[in-house]
This record gives structure tokens, sequence and C-alpha cells, in this order.
């Protein structure tokens, strides 16, 4: 059987996050993906200048069309926008169903730029957290959906992560990769408090944009091809780790320019 996941993000005009770079990694997984388009960014690797959020109606119009034909194994959530545009998507999950849903909770770009409405932050809370298998948040994103700081130390993103599961998250990865030092770790809280720490070299690049889609949609690649969601995670943090380290491979922009999706398939030809 064909391992199909859906994401439903904003498209990335300039090919290196959201839509594009979720629809890459699943390639690289050799995952079919299905897209459901909930917003429109005009931006590159220097910046996001315009953000076009699609009619909710559409969005529920897309969605089903694809859970009404196609067999999701995951869907992988990114940019969202709006407090409607959350509500639509999370009605749309829960009247088709779906299963394995990995909530990366996208807020700010690379870049600077902020992609989600203040005032949605809330409607993430309330209305995807029951949802979803595992949220992925990076350091900033923690702090943000918690109104608190942002954690600098084991200790206090080992907080975070139980504050986070306590307001409905079933499981909780916070992203390491806004920290210091040499290595980037991740912790991973499984529903119940058990924790595991996913640990790589840190890489010394500006390429870094769609870091955090590239990962939320390597792990939902993983769970649709049948993985436990532990190992989904430690699978999917070996291929961002290996895509930044390979990111200078393929320059691309001016600004901070995009991982390299296909490192594995591109260093064999």
């Amino acid at each position: 059987m064909t391992a199909i996941a859906l994401t439903i993000a904003g498209s990335d005009s300039s090919g290196g996050a959201g839509i594009q770079a979720d629809l890459k990694t699943f390639a690289a997984h050799q995952v079919y993906g299905a897209s459901v388009i909930v917003a429109l960014t005009a931006q590159n690797t220097k910046g996001v200048s315009g953000i076009h959020a699609v009619p909710a109606a559409f969005v529920t119009q897309q969605m089903d069309a694809v859970f009404e034909d196609l067999d999701i194994g995951a869907v992988k959530i990114g940019m969202l926008a709006t407090a409607e545009l959350i509500e639509t998507v999370a009605a749309g999950l829960e009247r088709h169903h779906a299963k394995n849903i990995v909530l990366d909770p996208v807020m700010i770009a690379a870049s600077g730029a902020r992609l989600l409405e203040s005032e949605a932050v809330a409607a993430i809370r309330k209305h995807l957290f029951p949802l979803a298998t595992l949220i992925t948040p990076n350091l900033p994103e923690a702090a943000a959906l918690l109104d608190s700081a942002i954690a600098e130390t084991d200790q206090s993103v080992d907080e975070q992560a139980d504050e986070l599961a306590a307001l409905g998250a079933a499981n909780v990865l916070i992203k390491g990769g806004h920290g210091t030092g040499d290595i980037s770790s991740d912790l991973l809280r499984l529903k119940g408090g058990a924790r595991q720490r996913f640990n790589a070299l840190r890489v010394e690049t500006r390429n870094t944009h769609g870091t955090g889609c590239t990962l939320s949609s390597a792990i939902a690649a993983n769970l649709a091809k049948g993985l436990e969601l532990a190992e989904a995670v430690g699978h999917a943090k070996t291929y961002i780790s290996a895509a930044i380290a390979a990111a200078d491979q393929v320059p691309v922009g001016h600004g901070h320019g995009p991982v390299h999706h296909f490192h594995h398939w591109w260093d064999k030809t």
C-alpha cells in the first residue's frame, strides 16, 4: 500500500518552507504527498512581503476532496495564519477522523516575519492541541504558547513540555535549534511523562529556511509509513540534521537559504 501524508499549511513562493518544503520532504521519504493550502505568501530567502489567507470555505472544500478520496496515513499542520482557519482545519480533521496529526505551530519565519495573528495562539491551544498526536514547537514558539520566557536550560525545557502537556497536548517535541552550544537537543515528552532527547552537532550555516517545516513533515512521513512515534522522531532528527549539514551545497537566494531536502539522493548522483 502506498503511504500517503497530507500537509495543511501555507505556500512559500521561494520553495524553501511551507507546502513546498513539506512535499519535498515527503518525496525524500518515499511517501506520496497531498496538500491543502490555507495561505499564500509572497516571500523569498530575505523575508516575507505579503500573506493572503485562503477563504475558509475553500479550505474546507480542499480538505473534503482529499480525505474523501485518499487514504491519508498522517497529517502535518503548519502555518494557519488566522483563528478562523485554525477552527476550519480542526473541524475538518474531526469530520474525517484524521490520524497521526503532527502540529507545527508556525508563528515566525526565519527572516523574523510574523506568520500567525497574535489572537490565533489561543485558538491553536483550544482547537488543535486536543487533536494532535504530536506538537513540535521550537523554543520561541513554546514560550509564546505558554505566554512565558524562552527556556534557556534543560530543566526549563522539561518544565515547559509539562506545561504544554497540561494544556492538552498528547505528546510534545520542543526543538532546540534556537538554543546555544555545540549540541542541538530536541526534547520529546511522551504521553504519561516519559522523556527522550535527540541530539545532533550544531551546524554553522545561515541556510536554515524551512527547518521546522521539514522536521515536522519528516515525522509525519515516518508515521504514515507505520513507525512508532519515538522512532519516527529519531529518524526525522537524523534526516533534518543531514539536510542542514548539506544546505551550503545548494546555495539559493541572498538571505536564509533552504536546507537540502534531497541530500541523500543528490549525493548519490
